[in-house]
């Protein structure tokens, strides 16, 4: 039982990973489609590419090994979640090749061309919704076993307050997240311009943020009473994250300490993500499945978890090393960089 919770805390800690990292990914492009549409590219698009240029490659090294993951832990898993999430999981593959496609045709080719910036910030926000499909469908009452197969019952899930509840979440949290980083980022290279419009899009996200974060309680009180009951307990996680909140808002809204903010804002969301997923312990797919059930064998596990925190003692010093290098070296973050590398490309 010790390596079943392990297994679990391994992968969950890494989904949370994907989910900030992807998050400020995701708002970051479409935040730069937004402003060619709105003429405020003059404003945002250099912020927003001088982040996206060393980043955007190793946002999808969380979710890689977080699938990877799930499969080796909990083989059952690829049985039942392959089964049912085979059209969302392959829409917000098809997505994903967009959005790289995209980005290389955007900043490789035709420099500035609006329907591949546009693409690119649409097809960010729709990844996040398909890849939300999958907890919504964890929370049972969209799957039904028929001659001992898995089947998904498609007019619930869309039809599903809850589902669509979820989804939302994950549109919202994504703009919020990306705006909160992007108005640190913006302030640390010193443009103000920049750096007060992002404030802004974090101070109007901000509040749908929480309406839809309750929404989803509410809904999982007539879905799945049982999940409820469990979140209730774990109110004060979810307690502490509301105060960090609050917290980042205001240190926001003053116009100060944003890389504290940005800091308060991991902060919430950890606490908001870990107290979900213990609420819905032990089960992959209520009711259908739990970890006890799913788990993989004791030798498979125990390797499963060496690697894995070998990977994650890999992972985050390269992307300490990645910030380090560009986002938050001072030269890097003002632009001294990026233009002589533009001009050692024009040399030759």
């Amino acid at each position: 039982m010790a390596l079943e919770i392990i297994g679990i805390t391994v992968l969950w800690s890494f989904l949370f990973g994907y989910i900030i990292v992807a998050s400020i990914d995701y708002g970051a492009g479409f935040f730069n489609a937004y402003s060619i549409i709105t003429g405020k590219n003059h404003i945002l698009s250099k912020i927003i590419q001088r982040y996206l240029s060393p980043v955007w490659e190793v946002t999808n090294v969380f979710f890689v090994f977080f699938f990877v993951g799930i499969v080796g832990f909990f083989p059952k898993t690829a049985y039942y979640f392959g089964s049912v999430f085979l059209i969302p999981g392959s829409i917000a593959l098809i997505l994903l090749a967009i959005r790289g496609s995209y980005y290389a045709f955007e900043t490789y080719g035709n420099r500035g061309h609006k329907g591949y910036a546009i693409m690119y910030g649409l097809s960010g926000l729709l990844i996040p919704a398909s890849l939300s499909v999958a907890l919504s469908i964890s929370e049972g009452g969209f799957v039904y076993i028929e001659d001992g197969n898995p089947i998904l019952d498609y007019w619930a899930l869309f039809t599903s307050p809850l589902s669509w509840s979820i989804v939302v979440l994950s549109i919202v949290a994504v703009l919020y997240i990306s705006a909160v980083f992007l108005t640190w980022y913006a302030n640390k290279t010193g443009d103000l311009k920049a750096t007060n419009l992002m404030r802004r899009y974090a101070l109007i996200w901000a509040f749908p943020l929480i309406i839809t974060a309750s929404g989803i309680i509410y809904e999982l009180r007539f879905h799945n009473p049982e999940h409820y009951e469990r979140l209730l307990d774990l109110w004060w996680m979810f307690g502490l994250s509301f105060l960090l909140w609050l917290v980042t808002v205001f240190f926001v809204w003053k116009r100060k300490k944003y890389g504290t903010a940005v800091w308060l804002l991991f902060g919430q969301f950890m606490l908001a993500f870990y107290g979900f997923g213990i609420s819905q312990y032990p089960y992959l797919l209520y009711p259908i499945l739990t970890v006890h059930e799913g788990f993989t064998n004791q030798a498979m596990a125990t390797s499963l978890v060496v690697v894995f925190i070998l990977g994650f003692a890999l992972l985050i010093p390269s992307l300490y090393l990645l910030f380090k290098l560009f986002l938050v070296d001072k030269s890097y973050v003002q632009g001294r960089k990026v233009e002589k590398r533009r001009s050692e490309v024009n040399v030759k």
